[in-house]
């Protein structure tokens, strides 16, 4: 079967594998149909120095297909069953996984297309317990954005930062598909919804969305213009991604008591910031990685409900770095998919 691996630092080729044996207990094989992208594809493409892995590497930490053959024991998926893939090989017996914190696995084996092999090949066996049924009303294409990028912020928005109808949340990088979907998800339960964005295009596609307020933040000082909107008294909600080029800004941004959430560092992975500041505003600042498999299903609901990914493009397999390239350029507007 073909798959896409890693050789080393920018150097992805389409190659063929063996085909996976047939699943064992508990197990089913997964024809893969879809591939989302993410800055984590970005970040093991470029070649990182944590990362424990050897090469070459199946990449791909996203995706979604349908269930090719199911494993004894399997019981509530049968053949041609849409599923969403999880991204992390969790232990499933540790008491986080028991209790349902499967991003808090004590012995995860590790995040797919990163540390072990991920989905961007014809054919995967999965525990049957890390996939997740798709609703019939949603396709494989948008299937493909819940086990990272809707998930990650289905449990940033609901999870931490227990975001409430009627609150005001600032998204940074409205335009990233992590940004798209938060602004759909916030404005869905009748929040107030501030954005930065990089450029006037992106600004206008993101009102379209749905934001309410939108912030150049290369021709405005983002968090000037927020407390200027909202009269100085600052937002509810800050959903952070950005990292050190934002950090302090979000901070500023947020009313007293507010509470910050934060999944990522694109812009650097270290910062300083004002620690009378924190306990005097009473800030609330909370790190999220990742989601727990409630959380695909709860995205997978969205979407059949109405609330669907926003794709800026779709490359087929043989392109993977292309999409890459462009996710890396940050010239996009919503998520990046590869198509099988």
């Amino acid at each position: 079967m073909q798959a896409l691996q890693l050789f080393g630092d920018r150097d992805l080729r389409l190659t063929e594998v063996e085909a996976p044996p047939p699943p064992g207990p508990g197990e089913v094989r997964v024809r893969v149909r879809a591939v989302g992208l993410n800055f984590i594809d970005v970040w093991g493409f470029r070649g990182m120095a944590f990362a424990k892995r050897r090469l070459p590497l199946t990449v791909g930490a996203e995706a979604a297909g349908e269930i090719a053959e199911i494993g004894e024991g399997v019981e509530g998926l049968k053949v041609g069953d849409k599923v969403a893939l999880y991204g992390a090989m969790t232990c499933g017996r540790c008491r986080a996984c028991r209790e349902g914190r499967d991003n808090l696995c004590e012995d995860v084996g590790g995040v797919m297309g990163f540390h072990i092999d991920g989905f961007a090949r014809e054919f995967v066996i999965m525990p049957a317990r890390l996939v997740v049924k798709v609703p019939d009303a949603v396709s494989l294409t948008d299937a493909a954005c819940a086990g990272i990028a809707f998930g990650t912020v289905q449990h940033m928005l609901f999870d931490n930062a227990k975001l409430e109808p009627g609150e005001s949340i600032l998204v940074h990088a409205g335009g990233s598909g992590i940004g798209t979907a938060a602004i759909r998800m916030a404005k869905a339960i009748g929040c107030t919804v501030y954005t930065t964005v990089g450029d006037d295009e992106k600004g206008a596609k993101a009102a379209e969305l749905g934001a309410d307020h939108v912030v150049n933040y290369r021709t405005e000082r983002f968090e000037g213009e927020v407390r200027r909107l909202t009269k100085r008294k600052g937002v509810d909600v800050v959903f952070e991604h950005v990292g050190p080029d934002t950090w302090n800004g979000s901070l500023l941004c947020l009313k007293r008591g507010g509470r910050l959430v934060t999944c990522g560092s694109t812009s650097g992975v270290s910062t300083t910031m004002n620690l009378m500041q924190l306990f005097q505003q009473q800030y609330r600042i909370t790190g999220s990685f990742g989601c727990r498999l409630a959380n695909i299903a709860q995205s997978l609901d969205k979407m059949a409900a109405g609330i669907r990914p926003v794709v800026d493009t779709v490359y087929p397999l043989a392109d993977f770095a292309q999409g890459l390239e462009r996710l890396e350029s940050r010239k996009v507007f919503g998520k990046i998919l590869v198509s099988f």
